[in-house]
This record gives structure tokens, sequence and C-alpha cells, in this order.
């Protein structure tokens, strides 16, 4: 059977040799169908036997009749798979230990192997894999578009419109001008066809792909992070700009393309501005027409109940459709497709559960796969011409410092500092998988050279590296919480306002926290300021999202609704305590290993003296365990290290009635040994004095040994604080002060132990870097360090209490 295949001249030594090396196909002839000054593709004929052999007799089969399991096709690509992503994945275990990408590890992979990639990739089967693999990349084009969530772009604000719009024209517009206005001069000086190349170049590096930018913030851990959030926003704009310059770039050269000899037909200027007119009402009607009936699909979901099957396979067969589709306006399949995913709806129910079914398979696996079968295409040490490296080094240096200034300028503008200008501009100068995918379809399409897609791929890897590892170095968002002024309850002023960040992860943390909000007591003299965070897991999209319920600001998806139970609750309590409390209601949604951010930025810009966070272990109303929550654990741990004010973590063991009913006094203990955490703790304690409903026992344990770690400042602070409630100044009828005295750990655990279940909630120190006599032997065996030692032992599952503990931090100073 004969078949032809188009391939580069330049190639063609290359290719005639795999084809004498395979004895299964059987070299015939080559023809060239261009003049030697215009040559750029050849014919060659090629027999093949078909149907070819797909599944291997294995490895006992007759060997003497030519049965080898390479010589079939499913065992040949199993074994190409797994050779990618062991190569793949030994690379990246090396690089990514200096911040170097993973796409590096995929695009490395082409020129590492050349010798032994003639005999795993015989003539043929790198098509295969290619067309494979290729659905895997449409799909995670498609599932970026569900997760970008395009309402955003009307929300921003005019610094990001004004970056991405100055960053993405005013080099666009200069670079075309320079490559159009002296063409003749490129045609004469490098060649007519890489001259056409030039706009290409300079288009491809003005704008940036969202999906890449989003990938790099990702990586980084600062999508949550005000300069994250600003280069999401500015991306999304500049992708959106990016996306409808290059679709008319693409429809208009498609059209203007000169055709073979024989067939000039629907080429010229009235083809292009037809096709120019199609591609605007496929990206006009699409939306238009297909947008309602995804919505369609959500409201007829139940709320907490997963998608039809039938209207997940009807957005399949949507986005191949709209894919062949773009083909009338001269758009490839893949542009149909995300074209698709971008009028899905973001977020739960369809746009989650499309996301649940495709990532693993697209994103995870096809797609690394793809990324390198379109790296073996590049020839990275291909021998370039001078000249053409001059034009291209001036076009691709000039495009990217010209947008790395304008972002600088315009930072610098409105205030951003120089640093994080910079920052910045180098996250909208990164490249990454979508770059190279696109420079690569480009050159399948003849518009780009060998040369010119080996010059490109190195610029992909130069920039895409740059960035990771500039913004890494450069830009660190905890230094921002960093403690120069004091904000703790301790150094609060007398009769000041209290303001408190409470989190909440689920409902059952909600009635925990009122009470901890109760115990606050605030008086008109002491009045509470509380802000309460509702958290939730950011899945189905890429943005997070920060709402404020008081200003009514959706900084996300209009339709949902969040946090209705946490907003009750708190104006309930608020109500309850008019003219006392001032509270607010928030709602975060981001992945959990950014939540930190959410919390220490809000706590940061409402001047918080505490943040109060819910324990990972729920416990059930008999006093067993419930449910453990590792991502909790871990994010309690992150804001303990970064707040910019004390942190306080609640355990709750399992009661869920308010802490004050049925009029009768309810039992607070506070532990105290000394240190600033122990005093913050009190400080925090000493305001249930003012309610008789409370009564608070403060345990002071002395040690008979001597304690070189509490230096003399120390003890005299927390002697004039005790003063309070020893009863210096007057006795409270409320309070109860017992100095106990304890020799060792055992004699420490013991009295624990006696006190643990007489009362109803119990206040105690962190007492994070202090060593005691009393604490000292207890210290190797703590679980849970975020606790401390006193806070660990009262939360193990050992100790027979069914009272809340809160477990308090000092604000931890950072020294000038």
């Amino acid at each position: 059977m004969n078949m032809n295949q188009t391939i580069d001249a330049k190639s063609v030594k290359h290719f005639t040799d795999l084809i004498l090396d395979r004895t299964i196909f059987n070299y015939t002839s080559i023809d060239t169908t261009l003049s030697d000054k215009d040559l750029r593709s050849l014919a060659i004929n090629v027999c093949v036997d078909l149907p070819p052999k797909v599944v291997s007799d294995g490895i006992w089969a007759d060997h003497d009749q030519g049965v080898e399991p390479m010589k079939s096709t499913l065992p040949l690509l199993e074994l190409q798979i797994l050779t990618i992503f062991a190569i793949t994945q030994c690379f990246h275990l090396v690089l990514k230990r200096l911040g170097v990408p993973y796409f590096v590890s995929q695009i490395m992979i082409s020129n590492t192997w050349t010798e032994f990639k003639k005999y795993l990739f015989p003539y043929g089967t790198e098509d295969v894999i290619n067309v494979i693999s290729i659905i895997g990349y449409g799909f995670f084009l498609f599932l970026n578009g569900v997760k970008m969530d395009l309402t955003m772009i009307t929300r921003t604000g005019r610094k990001a419109w004004t970056i991405a719009f100055c960053s993405f024209v005013i080099p666009t517009v200069l670079g075309l001008t320079v490559s159009y206005r002296f063409l003749g001069y490129w045609n004469n000086y490098i060649g007519e066809f890489e001259a056409k190349t030039l706009p290409v170049i300079v288009i491809g590096h003005s704008g940036c792909y969202f999906a890449v930018i989003a990938s790099l913030l990702s990586d980084l851990e600062i999508l949550n992070s005000e300069l994250g959030r600003l280069a999401l926003s500015t991306a999304l704009v500049m992708d959106a700009f990016n996306t409808i310059v290059s679709g008319i770039g693409t429809a208009v050269i498609s059209s203007l393309k000169t055709g073979s000899n024989d067939d000039d037909s629907g080429k010229g200027p009235i083809a292009a501005l037809l096709t120019t007119f199609y591609f605007i009402c496929f990206m006009v009607l699409t939306p238009l027409l297909l947008r309602p009936i995804m919505r369609r699909f959500v409201r007829n979901t139940p709320e907490g109940r997963p998608v039809k099957k039938l209207y997940k396979s009807i957005v399949f067969i949507l986005a191949l459709a709209v894919g062949l589709f773009g083909t009338v306006a001269n758009q490839s399949v893949l542009a149909g497709l995300l074209v698709l995913g971008l009028i899905v709806p973001e977020g739960p129910p369809l746009g989650t559960e499309m996301i649940k079914q495709l990532e693993l398979f697209s994103t995870w696996f096809l797609c690394p796969i793809f990324v390198t079968s379109c790296a073996m295409k590049v020839h990275i040490g291909i021998h370039v011409d001078g000249r053409l490296l001059l034009v291209w080094f001036f076009i691709i240096v000039s495009v990217n410092w010209l947008k790395i200034l304008m972002t600088i300028g315009i930072c610098w503008h409105c205030k951003i500092p120089k640093t994080d200008g910079l920052c910045l501009a180098l996250m909208l100068g990164c490249k990454g998988v979508v770059d190279f995918c696109t420079n690569v379809f480009l050159h399948d399409a003849l518009l780009m050279s060998n040369e010119a897609l080996s010059v490109m791929t190195i610029n992909v890897l130069v920039m895409g590296t740059m960035a990771h590892v500039g913004v890494k170095f450069l830009y660190d968002p905890s230094r921002k919480y960093a403690g120069y002024q004091k904000r703790n309850i301790e150094n609060m002023k007398p009769n000041s306002e209290l303001k408190i960040v409470s989190c909440i992860h689920k409902p059952s943390h909600i009635i925990p926290i009122k009470n901890v909000l109760d115990i606050c007591n605030p008086t008109s003299s002491n009045p509470l300021v509380v802000h309460v965070l509702h958290l939730m897991e950011l899945v189905g999209r890429s943005s997070p999202i920060f709402i404020s319920h008081r200003l009514q600001e959706r900084l996300g998806s209009g339709r949902h609704t969040f946090s209705e139970d946490v907003i009750a609750t708190i104006d309930l309590f608020e109500h309850d305590n008019v003219g006392t409390v001032s509270a607010s209601t928030y709602t975060a949604i981001s992945p959990p290993r950014f939540m930190h951010d959410d919390i220490c930025y809000l706590a940061l810009d409402k001047l918080a003296s505490i943040i109060i966070l819910p324990f990972h272990i729920t416990w059930s109303e008999d006093g067993s365990v419930e449910s453990t929550n590792e991502n909790i654990r871990s994010l309690n741990t992150k804001v303990i290290e970064r707040a910019p004010c004390s942190v306080a973590i609640l355990v709750s063991r399992g009661c869920s009635s308010t802490i004050n009913y049925n009029g009768k006094t309810k039992q607070i203990a506070m532990i105290f040994i000394g240190g600033p955490d122990d005093r913050e703790a009190l400080c925090f304690a000493k305001r249930t004095m003012k309610d008789d409903t409370y009564h608070l026992v403060v345990y002071h344990l002395v040690s008979t040994i001597k304690n070189d770690d509490f230096t003399n400042w120390d003890v005299m602070l927390d002697c004039e604080l005790l003063k309070g409630v020893k009863g210096v100044y007057g006795s409270v009828d409320n309070v109860t002060y017992e100095k106990v005295g304890v020799e060792n750990t055992s004699d420490t655990t013991a009295f624990i132990s006696d006190i643990a279940n007489q009362h109803d909630f119990i206040i105690v120190g962190r007492r994070n870097g202090v060593k005691s006599p009393q604490t000292q032997a207890l210290e190797k065996w703590t679980e849970y360090p975020e606790l401390g030692v006193i806070g660990d032992l009262l939360a193990s599952r050992d100790t027979n209490t069914k009272a809340s503990i809160l477990v308090v931090q000092q604000q931890l100073m950072t020294k000038s």
C-alpha cells in the first residue's frame, strides 16, 4: 500500500536512513515537488503492510516466523510511554531541586537519546503516539477553559487592565510595525519565508497564557498572595487580548496564503475578510447559544448532588462539535475545545465534575506524553544561520524588554514596590507548555521553520526557568506578615477594642467558635470586633475567591451562595450583643495549601490581635474521635509560623451546646507556668472576670527546681500580670488563684489529669521554645507540637475530659 508523507527538506537524509533501517517498510522513491529555491517539502512513497500487528503473541511465540513483541503496535506503544515517563522523571528529580519547572524536563528529552530514539520510534509510530496524546492536550486546554472565570475580567481593577493593555498592545504594535514596515528589507536579509515568521514571533512574546501563569503561581505557592492575585487578573486580560489577536491573525493569514498553482480558489483579501467574519461569529454566537444549555444543566442538578451522566456526555460531544465548528473560521479543533471550556460554568457542580472526570487522564497522563512527542520534532542542536539568529535575538529581546519596562513603569506609577513590579514582569513573561505546543503547531502548519522552532524552544526553556527561579528568589509573600509592631492582647491599651479573626472549616466549628467569642465578654468599655472567615477548598477553577458578605463583594461566581449558617450565627451573636460587638463574615475559597495567606492577610489588614483556629481533630458527643483532617493541621502550622499577631488553636471535645446555658456558672481554668505565651493566655482569660456567669480558676504551677530559662524580666512580667488575679488590687468573687507546687513531670501529669474533668473550658499557653522542669520530660512524647506540651496532654485521647481547650501563642516578633 502506498502512503504519501510530507516532511521537512532538511530532515530528508535522516528520514531515508530511518526508512532503510526498517524491515517493515519498503522504500521506493523520493520526488521533489518544489524548485530548489523554494524547497520546503518532499513527497515520499512508502510501502506499508496493513493491517499491522497490534497485539504481540508473547515472548513464547515462534520467533522463526518473524513474530517479535516490538514489531507489534500495542507493546511498542506501552514501551514508549514507559520510557518517556521514566526519563522525564529522572530529569525532574534532579532539576526540581534547582527550581526548574517540570515541563523543562519533558522538552529536554528531545535531544538526549537521538540514537536510541531510532529504534524506540520506528517510522510512523511517532504519529501514533502523537495522535493519541493530542486528545489529552485538547482536553487539557478544555479544562483550563473550565477553570477560568471570565466574569473576573469585568471585576478586574484599572491597575490590572492598564498593565495588561500596555504590556501587550504596545510591544505588539511596535513589533508588527517593525516587521511589516521593513518587510522588503527582511525579505532580502533573511529570506521571504523567515520574514513572514517575524509577526508570529512578536505576537507569541507579547502575550501570555492564563494557564501558564496559574501553574507558575501554584508551583511557587503564591496563588493567594496580593501579587499573585494581581498577576492572575492581568494574565486573564492579556490572554483574552492574545486569543482575539491570534484568532484574527490565523483567519487572515490562512486566507491570504497562496495555494498551489492549480488551486488558488478561496484565497485573497475577500476570503480573509469573510473568514474573519466567521471567526467573530464563532466567538460571539457559541457562548450565546451554548451557555444557556450549560446553565440549564446546573439548575437541574440538586445542590450537593453530582451531575447526571447524560449531561456530562452531552458536554463531551459539544466539545468535539465546537472544535469542528471552529475549522470553518480556519481555527484548530483545539481552539474550539478551549472556547467551550470557557462556556462551561466554573466551580461546582458542572465544572468540578468535568475536572474530576478528565484531569487525571488528560492533564497528568496524556498531556505530558504529547509534550514529549512534540519535543521530538525539535532539533535544538540544529545549525542556524548567523543573520537569522541575530534578527530573532533582536526581536525577542526587544519585545520582552519593552514588555518588562512597561510592566515595571506602570507598577511604579501605581506605587507598587520595584521588586514586586519586577516579579510581576517576570510572571507575565513566563513561558510554558502552552507556548511550546503552540510553536510546534505553527511549525506543523508551515508557518515556522526548523531553525525558528529550535530558537523559540530555547526561549521557552529560558523564560520559563528564569520566571520560576527569579520570582522564587525575589518575592517572599510572608515578609509582609513579619511582626515589627506588637499586635497581641498583652500589649493592648486598657479599654480598647479586641480584634479577632476566627476561622471556620465545617459546620461543627460554628458553635465552638461562638463559645470562645462569648468568653471574650464584650462590653461597652471593652468592645469586640470579630472577623469570621469561612474557609472552603477551591475545586473546579484556577482563581481563588474572597467574599466580604458585609460589603456584598463577590469576587467569584455570582450563582452560588456560601456560608449561610456562618452568617446567620454571627449576625445573631452581633444582635445579642448590640453596641458591644461588631462582626463581619467572609468566605475564602482557595486550595488548602494556600489558605494561610487568606488568614494572615485578613489579620494584617484588620489589625487583629489574635487569630483563632479550629483543631484538626473532631470529637463526637460521646468523646470518641469522629474525623481527622491533615490539611487543617498543615494550615494551622503555617499560620502559627507566619501570623502577624497572636494565634490560638481551639480544641473542641464534642460539646455542641453553648458554654453558658440554664443560667449555671461555668468553670474556666487557666494553667499558668510562665513565659510570653502563658501571659498572653492569661490576658485572654482575664476578660471573663467581668461576667459573673463564668468562674475563672488560675492554677499557677511553681517548680521547686531553679529554671534558668526564665530571665528576671520574664519573672517580673509574670508576677505583675498575676497580681490581677491574686487579689492584690482587690478581691474578685468569680476568680480563684491557686499556687500549685510541682517538682517534676509526673506531678504535672497527675495534677492535669485531676483537674481536666472539673472544668468546662481550659486555657493554656503553647510555651513555644520554653523549657521548664514541670514539662521537660513530656516534650519527647508530644503528639501535636502545635499545641505545646500542656495542650497536647489535655487533647490526648487518654485524658478524660469534655472540656474545650484553647492553646494560645503570643505574636512572634521579628528582630530588627
